[in-house]
């Protein structure tokens, strides 16, 4: 059983910072992909940032390219996403998901954190 628990949201002012981290239980989170996802009220779930399992790969909506990074620590099964320069439409509760070896779909999700970014 793989559970995620995230972290690190919280009410920041526009150009401001937080870091996300999302902590994942068992023994086999070397081997997944992770990804982050945002959901904005009244709006669909969105893509935000993905990793490799080796952490050498990562890839990142557009929306965010160049403010948000995606990084990962394999000894303590943890994931994290560096938010800089913070516009209020990045608010949204965030979710980390896994992705297992060979799977094109995220199957496991995280219950969220809420970032909430004031003009």
């Amino acid at each position: 059983q793989v559970q995620l628990v995230e972290s690190g949201g919280g009410l920041v002012q526009a150009g401001g910072s937080l870091r996300l981290s999302c902590v994942v239980s068992g023994r086999t989170f070397s081997t997944y992909g992770m990804g982050w996802f945002r959901q904005a009220p009244g709006k669909e779930r969105e893509f935000v940032a993905r990793i490799d399992w080796t952490g050498s790969t990562t890839g990142y909506a557009d929306s965010v390219k160049g403010r948000f990074t995606i990084s990962r620590d394999n000894a303590k099964n943890t994931l994290f996403l560096q938010m800089n320069s913070l516009k209020p439409e990045d608010t949204a509760i965030y979710y980390c998901a896994a992705r297992a070896p060979s799977h094109l779909q995220y199957g496991y999700w995280g219950q969220g954190t809420q970032v909430t970014v004031s003009s």
